[in-house]
């Protein structure tokens, strides 16, 4: 069924913004104080049986200086005839996985870009392994998974290690030479797709984003008009800490995607999916209309949270084509 609202007020859906007061300094103390740690990224070379591929185990410092893992590939033909450096995409995944194996990851190498793949610190699952812990122990309490983890303060909160992880990740990605460092595109879908749009906003010189069904956006309509998880995470935490609920809002709205796109100026690629109860399609549409740079919105009218699939990376691959061109 069509989630919340009919398409033609999904159009015009433009919600205020939830911007607490000094969003913008609470985002530049958050980030000086994780570059006072010496990014020291590491590539090492990895055997993954990819002979067409350079692939290397990533590390860097993250939040709070924390080693995180990745992955970067990158097509060994384009990476060494003429020795130019390649546009590079910086992925990030969705909720409760992790970076996988490389073999994962061959869509933009194929295209001929390089990828690096940020793994996703304190997160795993059965299909989706992950390499990284969160060495930040929750402030207060909170229900199983990671959404309410510190949410009862700002600077607690786990999106706040998370999001910066993801700007480290860029500056990452910048540092290695098969890199061109004023061509890079951030990217993800659900948990992805919010870090994407952070990234966007918080990382100096990103060239484009890719941003698919985005969770942490309009977050306070989303608590209110779904229960899937993981937003009925936050449900399930207001329901037993009843005299703390306008706390965890105010932490929230310094993570909500509304605010970052609003100071996002990079050329972006959304999409939203109409049958999806998992990131409402009425909060993909407000992050769209919010945007502040060119951007484009593909709408698929019969899908849940897979959103476009394949179809939706087709597309994506010939919008970094015409970025480039």
């Amino acid at each position: 069924m069509f989630t919340a609202l009919p398409l033609h007020e999904l159009r015009t859906y433009r919600p205020s913004l939830p911007e607490p007061p000094g969003f913008d300094d609470f985002w530049q103390r958050t980030l000086a104080e994780a570059r006072e740690h010496p990014l020291d990224a590491e590539f090492t070379a990895y055997d993954a049986g990819l002979s067409l591929l350079h692939t290397y185990d990533v590390a860097f410092s993250g939040f709070g200086g924390h080693r995180i893992r990745g992955w970067l590939l990158a097509p060994r033909a384009a990476a060494t005839d003429g020795g130019q450096p390649l546009p590079c995409v910086v992925q990030y995944i969705g909720y409760g996985g992790g970076r996988t194996l490389p073999h994962d990851w061959l869509l933009w190498p194929a295209a001929g870009h390089a990828t690096l793949v940020m793994d996703t610190r304190g997160q795993s699952g059965p299909g989706r392994p992950g390499d990284t812990a969160d060495p930040v122990g929750a402030e207060g309490p909170a229900v199983p998974g990671m959404v309410t983890k510190g949410i009862l303060s700002p600077d607690d909160y786990y999106y706040r290690r998370l999001y910066t992880d993801a700007v480290r990740a860029v500056d990452a990605a910048r540092s290695h030479p098969l890199v061109d460092p004023d061509r890079i595109v951030v990217g993800g879908r659900s948990q992805g797709g919010a870090l994407a749009l952070a990234a966007a906003a918080l990382a100096p010189g990103v060239a484009g984003a890719l941003i698919d069904v985005p969770f942490l956006t309009d977050i306070r309509r989303a608590i209110d008009i779904t229960d899937a998880e993981p937003y009925a995470e936050i449900a399930r935490y207001c329901a037993g800490q009843r005299d703390r609920v306008d706390q965890v809002l105010h932490t929230l709205d310094h993570f909500d995607g509304l605010n970052f796109a609003s100071r996002s100026t990079v050329p972006a690629l959304f999409s939203t999916a109409l049958r999806d109860a998992i990131t409402p399609p009425s909060t993909g549409f407000a992050a769209h209309h919010h945007y502040a740079g060119a951007k484009e919105l593909l709408v698929w009218q019969f899908n849940g949270h897979e959103g476009g699939g394949l179809h939706q990376q087709t597309e994506q691959v010939r919008f970094l084509q015409k970025l480039w061109a």
